[in-house]
């Protein structure tokens, strides 16, 4: 039984993935619904006319009067709520709402729900491996892989869902099991009006939650929480009580819980301090949901991480490069810089730049004295990061991606790891972050 309402009028506003999904979730059960884009040829318009060719869809500039035609508006997480025409038509009482909203209604299997201003796809993969090796069913997704919408069925024990601060603008009580935020660091600064505003649209995850995990390392990670909330931690210092965290034993460090040893961290594939604490984040959201540690542990073993995601490239000349092209923020730059300088014995060169989406660079600046032989610049916003650096360390300007591969190889010693960690978007030179880090990847395996 599907809890949506037939006889309300729907509008889906953004036809790309996520309104397909939506989509397709309403047609097969019946509803009223057409669909509204503010692109005259949205990604799946092809899609949409060819499979369901009775719905109606207005492309271009959005139409008050017909968005208010509808009960609720589906609100693609690409469209920002203050759009006027939006605003308008809640003004006049229309609900927006979004496909998270709608899944979080009809999801009939416990949610684990992961958000964060980095590593959240790497957490939210590593626990879905987690309960797969714990004989799950699970399903994974949501503003990563499938979309939300997509994963719904009865089939489903678990439900494991990676979501945005956009997709969780539209959702009023997504009701999780367990949820995190697992950072929250500038991102998406041309959206929000702040830090503070961000941090509160991350912290919609909570609502309806009957458990929570939080960083001890980052306070803004921590909800307000009720009397008796069940609350479990993870951080790079000694755990207590609830806690997942590092030991040290006879000069061995371990993934640790309480006060009880879990594994080696040497046994990890994945490198760096970051990579730590995403493992212990996510062994805090399975023990939350009561996957066994024996089959937690073993996902990990196994896990080598994402593509993109602080991946290994190719060892040369004694020098390692990483392509962490999904460090689209200062942040996510951040964790890589830090977590795999104090992983080598040399120093990092670091190739940065891109779309800076209005973020402040000031942050990056001790981290790259501290790890860093050299910065290669490149991208759009190549100057603002420059001068947020200084004299922090050389700084090398370059026009192409291919050029900052053969400086890196020029400036790094033998010990040394080169990174591509750019702290910014990729769209002023490249289709996503995933064609940069090929690019990347292709340029530094094409050195002989």
């Amino acid at each position: 039984m599907s809890l949506i309402a037939s006889d309300h009028f729907r509008i889906v506003v953004g036809l790309g993935k996520s309104g397909m999904s939506l989509v397709r979730f309403l047609a097969n059960r019946g509803v009223s619904f057409a669909v509204a884009d503010t692109r005259e040829n949205p990604p799946e318009l092809a899609t949409l006319r060819r499979d369901y060719p009775q719905v109606d869809v207005r492309c271009g500039e959005l139409d008050v009067e017909f968005l208010c035609r509808a009960d609720e508006l589906y609100v693609s997480p690409g469209l920002a709520l203050a759009t006027p025409a939006l605003q308008a038509a809640a003004a006049r009482g229309v609900k927006l709402s979004g496909d998270i909203e709608l899944f979080a209604r009809n999801a009939k299997a416990p949610i684990i729900a992961i958000s964060g201003s980095n590593a959240k796809s790497t957490v939210t993969t590593l626990v879905g491996e987690m309960a797969a090796a714990a004989g799950k069913r699970v399903a994974v997704g949501g503003n990563l892989g499938t979309p939300a919408l997509d994963l719904l069925s009865d089939d489903v024990e678990l439900y494991v869902m990676e979501l945005s601060s956009f997709q969780l603008e539209t959702t009023d009580h997504l009701g999780a099991e367990v949820a995190t935020v697992l950072n929250v660091s500038e991102d998406h600064m041309d959206r929000y009006s702040g830090l503070p505003a961000y941090h509160l649209a991350k912290h919609r995850i909570f609502r309806g939650a009957r458990q929570v995990v939080f960083n001890r390392q980052d306070a803004l990670t921590r909800p307000l929480l009720g009397e008796g909330m069940p609350c479990w931690s993870f951080g790079l210092g000694v755990p207590d009580f609830k806690g997942f965290g590092l030991r040290e034993e006879n000069g061995e460090k371990y993934l640790a819980f309480e006060f009880q040893n879990l594994m080696p961290v040497r046994e990890l594939k994945i490198r760096g301090a970051h990579n730590q604490a995403n493992a212990l984040a996510a062994l805090a959201l399975g023990h939350a949901v009561g996957l066994p540690f024996d089959a937690m542990l073993s996902a990990l073993r196994t896990f080598a991480g994402l593509e993109h995601r602080c991946q290994w490239v190719r060892d040369l000349d004694g020098v390692a490069w990483y392509n962490d092209s999904k460090a689209t923020n200062v942040g996510a730059a951040l964790a890589a810089i830090e977590g795999l300088g104090a992983d080598i014995e040399g120093k990092l060169v670091l190739i940065a730049g891109g779309d800076g989406k209005g973020a402040d660079f000031k942050d990056l600046r001790d981290p790259v004295a501290a790890n860093c032989r050299a910065v290669v610049l490149m991208g759009r916003d190549r100057e603002l990061i420059a001068q947020a650096l200084g004299d922090a360390v050389p700084l090398v300007r370059v026009g192409s991606l291919d050029e900052a591969v053969q400086q890196c190889r020029a400036l790094a010693h033998p010990g040394d790891a080169v990174l591509l960690s750019p702290a910014c978007a990729s769209f002023d030179m490249f289709k996503n972050y995933e064609e940069r880090g090929q690019l990347f990847a292709r340029a530094a395996e094409d050195l002989a």
